[in-house]
């Protein structure tokens, strides 16, 4: 999870730090892959996520990716807290280094939010995507290597795996496209733990940096979010289980 953007205004799954394991964090490769990609580790990862804003809020979050057979993945995340819920998932296929979604549901509820649903498929053979968002239809031609709001940050830590330090994304949310752009900006702690950034404009205030660990095929063990309050958003790997 650069490249200059321009800031967007709309920020359809943005709930502060919650919702960041959704769409919003982190499609189309800007460079080859450094080296031959290779599969996905299925994987089933728990976290602990703090909300720091003058008040401690703490919730947990779910992750896993599973195998479906004949080449179907399923990546679903879950969120749980007092602020909101969040289910999230998509199907997909892996085909030649690259996600190709097929199928993402996702919804938001809560007592201190506002319910929020998204959903999409996609009809390669057709080119076309079709979904629904905050209860409006939408249809969207497919441009190459377009991705969902939560198979973009699959590609990327994929893409990190393969050796890529720069990677730009086209993502369908909120009923159209939005660009994503991600750095390696270079190795942190003992661990040797991979150091992304979500690049914004020079002007943008909010910064996203994001770790994954190579001893544990390129996991995601933390996420870090400062939003232009000073406002700290943060998710942290506690459990994790690789392989079928």
């Amino acid at each position: 999870m650069p490249h200059l953007t321009r800031p967007t205004a709309r920020t359809p799954h943005h709930l502060g730090f919650w919702c960041l394991l959704l769409g919003s964090l982190l499609l189309l490769p800007a460079l080859s892959r450094a080296q031959s990609p290779e599969p996905p580790t299925p994987f089933r990862a728990s976290y602990t996520a703090k909300l720091d804003k003058g008040l401690a809020l703490n919730g947990d979050a779910r992750r896993s990716l599973t195998p479906q057979g004949n080449g179907v993945w399923l990546y679903r995340t879950e969120v749980n807290s007092f602020i909101a819920n969040i289910n999230e998932s998509l199907v997909l296929r892996w085909d030649d280094g690259r996600v190709v979604p097929l199928r993402y549901r996702y919804r938001l509820s809560g007592m201190l939010v506002k319910d929020r649903e998204q959903a999409i498929d996609f009809d390669w053979d057709a080119g076309v995507a079709t979904g629904q968002y905050r209860g409006k239809s939408f249809e969207l031609p497919l441009r190459e290597g377009a991705l969902d709001p939560l198979g973009y940050q699959l590609q990327l830590r994929q893409d990190i795996r393969a050796g890529r330090r720069d990677m730009r994304y086209q993502v369908i949310d909120g009923g159209d496209y939005d660009e994503n752009v991600f750095a390696v900006v270079g190795e942190d702690g003992d661990r040797h733990l991979l150091k992304a950034e979500k690049v914004r404009s020079p002007d943008a205030k909010r910064r996203t940096y994001l770790w994954f660990d190579p001893d544990q095929a390129f996991l995601l063990v933390r996420l870090l979010q400062v939003e232009p309050d000073g406002s700290r958003y943060e998710l942290t790997l506690s459990e994790a289980e690789l392989g079928d």
